[in-house]
This record gives structure tokens, C-alpha cells and sequence, in this order.
């Protein structure tokens, strides 16, 4: 689907379940800030990414209609690295609404998470 009628993502979904995503997209110098940090726009885009594919998990189905309808981060050190990770987590979904969390790293520093968010997506009706 992501192919076919959102190609321009430049990320992709590595794991998805009922309660979580996993979304990765490489680093390019396109991505990158003065000083080699990944730029906050990236990492936002991620993290907006890794919620989509939740609501599809979280659903059961692919759901491309499903818009982003609050999204708010907070950068917690400067990420640096080739790969971009965001893992979204289900905190509730309802019938209108799939409401997530979502941690981001570089490359495997799992421990070094980058970014945090929480943001809702709006089901069509």
C-alpha cells in the first residue's frame, strides 16, 4: 500500500501488532543538520509515521484515511546516526480515535532514545 499510494514516505514499517509499530527510515545528509544531528523535521515525520502504522495494527486493517490530529514531541538529546528508529505504542483506541506514544532512537542505541511524542489519529467515519 505504502508503495503504491504513499510512496514519497522515504520510511518504511519494520514490525507491526495490535499494540505496537516499529517504523525506520535511513539517514541521508538531506536529513541532517550542522554538526551531522538528524533535524527535528525528520524525526517528527518518523514518529507521525510509526502512529499511522499503528492504527493499522490497532485496527486490524489498513486504514490510509486515517489523519494525524494531534502530534506533539519533545526532543531529548541530539540524534546522530544512519538509521532513524520510532516505535509507537497503543495508550487507546476507540472508534473515532487511536491515541499513542512513541519513543525514538539512532541506529541500536535503544537506550539512547532521542525524542519522545504522543499524538491521536482521527478514523474516518
Amino acid at each position: 500500500m505504502l508503495d503504491e499510494q504513499f510512496s514519497g514516505t522515504g520510511n518504511s514499517c519494520a514490525e507491526l501488532g495490535p499494540t505496537h509499530a516499529l517504523a525506520v527510515s535511513d539517514i541521508d545528509q538531506l536529513n541532517l543538520r550542522p554538526g551531522g544531528f538528524v533535524s527535528g523535521p525528520t524525526q517528527f515525520g518518523l514518529a507521525d509515521a510509526a502512529l499511522w502504522y499503528l492504527v493499522f495494527g490497532a485496527l486490524g486493517r489498513i486504514e490510509p484515511m486515517s489523519l494525524t490530529s494531534e502530534l506533539s514531541i519533545r526532543f531529548l538529546r541530539p540524534a546522530q546516526g544512519s538509521r532513524l528508529w520510532a516505535r509507537a505504542t497503543l495508550e487507546k483506541a476507540g472508534r473515532r480515535n487511536i491515541v499513542g506514544s512513541v519513543h525514538l532512537w539512532c541506529d541500536d542505541r535503544t537506550d539512547k532514545i532521542t525524542a519522545t511524542a504522543q499524538g491521536t489519529y482521527a478514523l474516518p467515519m
